[in-house]
């Protein structure tokens, strides 16, 4: 039955169908290793790791049952073990220990469980929905903003010739798959859409994520009374960088109440320095600063008005800043739109230590035949014209650098005459080449449907399903980590060692003790490495004793205290 199987009678139970799953029983254990991650469990919990499970998956009977599938899963990701394969290098016994098993499934069981789980085409995408709306609903602030980017996750395998996508960490044209995702002002994880054929942001923002918001941002009833009052205000706000930037796409926007926040792709001569203004602002992470701003009002080419804030530097540059947004503070726009970079930090934690870009599963799926692509004869003509513009730059740079000195010999003077007429000669050609590549291009349809490819030059896409299935279990794990995270803030010195400490926090050992007559399950985490960090800890278990958690599938309350065996 393999290592640290001790419950035999209901693995042979299980094995014939007649156990639906094993009972979730807790023992006495001193030293479980990495036992400190039990204390993500009422995070996980609070964040509905299981709350919509019930409608959305099920599995059949056997010896482990499905909420220990999801907290497996779960607690995987907090302690840094990025794939399901990277779970044969860990104890099964230690971690059977931790979710009141005997040892958890082998690696093969695990992929079985999880491809069943994923069978729906769409699930994933369904229960991600549902937590992203219960998830906006807990929001504070009554102006509500929404952070949207791409994230390309590049490719290196060989199961299919992915298009090629620009990745701005690599500065490389790479083949490679985006995704498009939806975050707060701090950072936390909504959605995200994959598109496995980019069709650019503004697309994605007008098909795919505003559709989406529509249905899901919480209308309250505040919000609905300054609609009424103010037929310039908005329901919620979009943020995205200049790869947005699309007039009429804001004053679609606008139509639906829906404001932008966003650069300006194109602004005109700074503005004088006697405009600017000190304004002290509060970062979305807390810390105050000021900032010297300045507002003008500001029409597109399409006629539209919106407000225009520039942020200048103590280098004298001025960041411009467009938004549709008439109701907030001068400040609190520049400070939203600033945050945007919460979004990118949260790709780059995720990357880092949840393995966000690791494949799932391998194999790929047909595209949709209807989905249109990059024409690629217009690609090889775009290319070419690029060459060959560079080309004519260089030609011409040469042109203008070859220059008549006096006292030259007669030779001398007729070899530069010479130098001079081949150039121009050249630049002339390749006008006359660039000018016919142009009106090639011109006549070549930019984008056309997949069907209508040559099979060398069709693709697939990488299967989704289940690399959905587990991320919208990351965007959990991430988030209970977040507000773990913010508890230790309060009570740390430097408050950017949060993150270290509660990931240290994940792997210390703990013992763990049961109380049946008391029904309560006492986790009792091992002496961190400094005293002062012991201390925050004992703040950490009492505020998570406070929630009253009860581990999933027991009756046992989760009672946490600091201390060794």
């Amino acid at each position: 039955m393999g290592y640290a199987t001790t419950r035999t009678l209901d693995r042979v139970a299980a094995a014939i169908g007649v156990l639906e799953s094993t009972a979730i029983e807790f023992e006495a254990t001193s030293d479980v290793a990495g036992g400190g991650v039990l204390m993500a469990v009422p995070a996980l919990l609070a964040q509905g790791l299981l709350r919509h499970r019930p409608k959305s998956y099920q599995l059949p009977k056997g010896f482990y049952g499905i909420d220990s599938i999801f907290l497996l899963l779960a607690l995987m990701a907090l302690a840094r073990i990025r794939s399901v394969e990277q779970l044969r290098y860990q104890a099964p016994g230690e971690w059977g220990r931790v979710l009141g098993l005997d040892r958890i499934p082998e690696v093969r069981t695990l992929r079985e469980k999880i491809e069943r789980l994923c069978r729906d085409l769409g699930r994933a995408m369904e229960w991600n929905a549902q937590l992203a709306k219960e998830w906006m609903a807990r929001q504070d602030s009554a102006d509500l903003y929404f952070y949207c980017d791409g994230h390309v996750r590049v490719y290196h395998g060989e199961q299919t010739p992915l298009p090629r996508h620009y990745v701005a960490r690599e500065r490389l044209c790479l083949r490679a798959t985006a995704d498009y995702w939806v975050n707060a002002m701090d950072g936390q994880p909504f959605l995200y859409v994959n598109k496995e054929v980019d069709p650019g942001l503004i697309a994605t923002l007008g098909n795919d994520v505003i559709p989406w918001l529509e249905k899901t941002a919480p209308k309250t009833a505040e919000i609905e009374q300054r609609l009424a009052e103010d037929p310039r205000a908005a329901w919620f706000t979009v943020v995205f960088d200049r790869e947005g930037y699309s007039p009429e796409f804001f004053a679609r926007l606008f139509e639906k109440r829906i404001a932008i926040l966003t650069y300006h792709k194109f602004p005109r001569q700074d503005w004088p320095v006697e405009e600017f203004s000190a304004h002290r602002v509060q970062l979305a992470g807390g810390q105050a600063v000021t900032m010297k701003l300045a507002e003008r009002g500001s029409q597109l080419s399409n006629k539209l008005w919106l407000r225009e804030i520039r942020k200048l530097t103590d280098s004298g540059h001025q960041t411009a800043l467009l938004t549709t947004n008439f109701q907030a503070s001068i400040g609190g726009l520049a400070v939203s739109l600033f945050a945007r970079w919460s979004q990118e930090n949260f790709f780059r934690y995720m990357r880092e230590h949840y393995g966000l870009d690791r494949l799932v599963e391998y194999g790929t799926e047909l595209v949709p035949e209807s989905l249109e692509v990059v024409n690629p004869q217009w690609r090889r003509l775009d290319s070419q014209i690029r060459s060959k513009t560079g080309q004519r730059y260089r030609r011409s740079a040469e042109f203008g650098a070859v220059a008549l000195s006096e006292g030259l010999s007669e030779n001398e003077v007729q070899r530069y005459e010479q130098r001079k007429g081949q150039l121009q000669e050249q630049i002339q050609h390749l006008d006359v080449e660039i000018e016919d590549l142009k009106q090639q291009r011109k006549q070549t349809a930019h984008h056309v449907p997949i069907k209508s490819l040559p099979d060398e030059e069709r693709f697939t896409r990488l299967r989704t399903q289940r690399k959905h299935f587990i991320d919208t279990i990351k965007m959990i794990a991430y988030r209970a980590e977040t507000s773990l995270v913010s508890l230790l803030r309060e009570h740390l010195a430097r408050s950017d060692d949060a993150r270290t400490l509660i990931r240290q926090i994940f792997e210390t050992e703990a013992d763990l003790l049961p109380d049946l007559n008391a029904k309560t399950l006492t986790v009792r985490i091992h002496h961190l490495t400094q005293a002062a960090h012991d201390q925050v800890l004992d703040k950490l278990c009492s505020a998570l004793n406070e929630t009253q958690t009860v581990f999933p599938g027991t009756d046992l309350t989760l009672f946490f205290k600091t201390g060794s065996s």
